[in-house]
């Protein structure tokens, strides 16, 4: 649902979500640098990753606070978004173990993560949807680079590798679910109010987003010895100068700031098919 058709049924939902209860991490990798020697990718990875299990929880809690106010489709696409997200939140926990907390910040980090999702928890519920809106868009775009790029997970181990094809494939499948209850709370609001209330909420998530994932990225790689300055540019120039993690969804970024928008008018239905067919025997 857009800004101009809140409330009304949205033509994606033939686009089923499916919790699929899989589980990866049975071995942990034995090599720190698990994206095939590559320190940079694996550090932004494995960043990312740690912001999985809380940030994850918080979209849960953003979409669970405002079930009463769903019903048909959108609310069984908000149950099957929970339970989705509560899988994923279990296999990064998982995937995590891999990291060393005797050589790794990995509690610096953590701390950092809680703060985060308490401010926005301290805000209240629009606030938390706002965020988890704003973060969505980022984990499709994100996913869009996973799935479209067989180049970027070239050398991970395979239990690792289909990890996050799954988490990109399932963020994909649900990419516009807490939109959609956004949508649908604020559809008594001016027009003007609910358009605003998504930028402002993207504005400040992209600038918190980016910065965070290079402080937490930088810090994993400072402590395998790199300097701090070095360390944030090469994890600059992973997200966007080579292989260009984020800049690759900067056109369907810059989709978000239409007015009118809804994330499937990105169509990629088509790549979600196939790897859905990859996912279907898991």
């Amino acid at each position: 649902m857009s800004d101009a058709t809140a409330g009304t049924l949205a033509p994606h939902q033939a686009v089923s979500i499916t919790p699929r209860n899989i589980r990866f991490m049975e071995h942990l990798p034995v090599a720190a640098t698990w994206l095939g020697g590559d320190v940079v990718g694996t550090a932004v990875f494995n960043a990312l990753s740690l912001t999985f299990p809380d940030g994850e929880r918080m979209f849960m809690d953003a979409v669970r606070h405002y079930k009463a106010k769903l019903s048909g489709a959108l609310l069984e696409e908000a149950n099957a978004f929970i339970a989705q997200e509560a899988i994923h939140t279990r296999e990064h926990v998982a995937l995590n173990k891999m990291l060393d907390p005797n050589h790794y910040p990995l509690e610096r980090i953590r701390a950092h993560i809680r703060e985060q999702t308490a401010i926005a928890e301290r805000m209240g519920p629009m606030t938390m949807l706002g965020a988890t809106i704003s973060l969505e868009h980022f984990t499709a775009m994100l996913g869009d680079s996973v799935l479209g790029d067989a180049k970027m997970l070239a050398g991970a181990p395979e239990d690792v590798r289909r990890l996050w094809q799954w988490h990109a494939m399932e963020e994909t499948e649900h990419k516009a679910v807490a939109f959609d209850v956004f949508a649908v709370v604020t559809k008594d609001w001016p027009r003007w109010r609910r358009y605003m209330t998504r930028v402002h909420a993207m504005a400040l998530v992209s600038l918190q987003f980016t910065a965070h994932l290079t402080y937490y990225a930088s810090l994993l790689l400072a402590a395998d010895g790199m300097s701090r300055s070095r360390a944030t540019f090469k994890v600059l120039w992973f997200l966007f100068g080579k292989p260009a993690f984020f800049r690759r969804g900067l056109r369907g970024y810059w989709d978000w700031y239409k007015p009118g928008f809804h994330p499937w008018d990105h169509d990629n239905q088509a790549m979600l098919d196939t790897w859905r067919q990859v996912f279907a025997a898991a």
